[in-house]
C-alpha cells in the first residue's frame, strides 16, 4: 500500500488514472440516464484539463527550484513528514521549494476571502434556486458540502503554512 500511495503522489500517470476513474464514476453516478460512452468521453476531457494544469504547475515549480518533477514530489513528501535533508544540494533545492510554495500561499492570501465569499454566494444561490423550483434536497446537499469545504480549505492552508515555516526554520538551523 505504501508504494501505491507514493506512485499516486509522484506519477503524473497515476494521478491521471485516478482523475479518469473519478470522472467516469461521477458521470455514471449523477448521469446514469446517459450513454456510458459519454461518461468516458467526459472523463477523458476532465482528465486532459486536470493533467494539463498539473503539468504546467509542475513545470513552473521545477523551473523555480531547479529540480525535476519527481525530485519535487519527493521533497514535498519530506516537507509533509518534517524530514530535513542531509545533502547540501538537496537542502538548497528544498529551500527554493519552500520559498516558492510560501510565496504562492502568501500571494493567494489576498484573494482567499473573495474566493470563500464567492463559494458562499454560489451555495446561497443554489439554495434559493432549489427553494424556487421545489427540489431543495440537492441544493441542501451542495450547500452542506460547500459549508464543510470552506473550513477544510482554511485548515489545510494553516497546516501547509505551519509545515513550510517549520521547514524554513529547520533549514536555516542546519545549514
Amino acid at each position: 500500500m505504501h508504494t501505491v500511495k507514493h506512485w499516486f503522489n509522484d506519477s503524473l500517470t497515476g494521478q491521471g488514472l485516478l482523475v479518469l476513474v473519478l470522472g467516469v464514476g461521477l458521470g455514471a453516478l449523477f448521469r446514469h440516464d446517459e450513454h456510458p460512452g459519454l461518461w468516458v468521453a467526459q472523463g477523458v476531457l476532465y482528465t486532459a484539463v486536470v493533467m494539463g494544469a498539473l503539468a504546467v504547475q509542475r513545470h513552473r515549480t521545477s523551473r523555480a527550484t531547479g529540480a525535476g518533477p519527481r525530485a519535487i514530489a519527493g521533497l514535498s513528501r519530506k516537507i509533509r513528514h518534517r524530514e530535513v535533508p542531509r545533502d547540501p544540494q538537496e537542502r538548497a533545492v528544498m529551500r527554493r521549494l519552500v520559498d516558492d510554495q510560501l510565496g504562492k500561499i502568501e500571494r493567494g492570501e489576498r484573494w482567499l476571502p473573495y474566493w470563500l465569499g464567492f463559494m458562499g454566494l454560489v451555495a446561497a444561490g443554489l439554495l434559493v434556486l432549489g427553494a424556487a423550483r421545489g427540489s431543495l434536497v440537492y441544493s441542501l446537499v451542495v450547500a452542506a458540502l460547500v459549508a464543510a469545504f470552506i473550513p477544510w480549505i482554511l485548515r489545510m492552508r494553516r497546516r501547509a503554512l505551519g509545515l513550510h515555516h517549520y521547514m524554513r526554520a529547520a533549514l536555516r538551523e542546519r545549514g
